[in-house]
């Protein structure tokens, strides 16, 4: 009988190892789609983590000693997998600073127009660029900087439209006058809405392509924006 108790001990616990473990996978879908705020969502997704590494840990110590069997082994793998994914996006988070407006002119960034905070939503960061950013972003990112093209402005801007839609971004609009470009990109899994403006102005002969990307909620975005950023700017400037 004690036998059979510590058997089905072990049994509750792999399954709700399992079943946190399965919690850490729903939690970007449940924010993607607007069932659980996003707050709510994070919350859930760091304790389901922390439950799931638990008893991951707990599982793999029974395999260790023998006992349990293939629900064990599989409760000890999702839970300890569940864990290493918040654990390696704080590895990751941990060499950015904690800023979420980045932008290749610091001194006059690219200002937001069709993109209010009315449709930001409640709750969103201001539209507003926060110069506190600046000396952060250029120690973590000094090659985030404008791209000049040799087009004349009216060629560079279509340039910019077709690379924006590349990105796979759903423009908001697009002001060939002003030169400006505002778009908005979904972060996959999370399904986070970061806000982007894009500049294109004379530049000598040619054209100065200025980008800024700002999330809309949280205080860092791990690298996403600068990575954005990057990605934009070397599509534009293939040859």
């Amino acid at each position: 009988m004690a036998h059979g108790t510590s058997g089905g001990w072990r049994n509750n616990i792999a399954r709700a190892t399992i079943a946190a473990a399965v919690l850490v996978l729903l939690a970007g879908p449940l924010i993607r789609f607007e069932i659980l705020p996003w707050q709510a969502g994070l919350a859930m997704f760091a304790m389901a983590a922390l439950l799931a590494g638990i008893g991951g840990a707990i599982s793999l110590w029974q395999l260790l000693c023998r006992r349990g069997g293939i629900i064990m082994a599989v409760a000890a793998a999702a839970g300890l997998a569940a864990l290493l994914i918040p654990v390696a996006i704080v590895v990751d988070g941990a060499s950015n600073p904690r800023i979420h407006d980045l932008t290749t002119d610091t001194i006059d960034p690219p200002q937001f127009v069709a993109i209010t905070p009315t449709l930001r939503g409640p709750g969103a960061a201001p539209v507003t660029y926060d110069s506190f950013a600046a000396p952060l972003q250029k120690k973590a990112f000094p090659k985030l900087v404008p791209l000049d093209l040799p087009d004349a402005p009216a060629a560079a801007f279509d340039k910019a439209l077709d690379a924006a839609r590349a990105m796979g971004w759903q423009i908001v609009a697009s002001d060939a006058k002003a030169g400006r470009i505002e778009a908005t990109d979904t972060v996959a899994w999370w399904g986070f809405h970061d806000d982007i403006v894009v500049r294109v102005a004379p530049h000598g002969t040619g054209s100065r392509i200025d980008v800024r990307s700002k999330s809309r909620y949280g205080e860092g975005d791990l690298g996403v924006n600068a990575r954005r950023i990057g990605k934009y700017l070397g599509k534009l400037g293939k040859p």
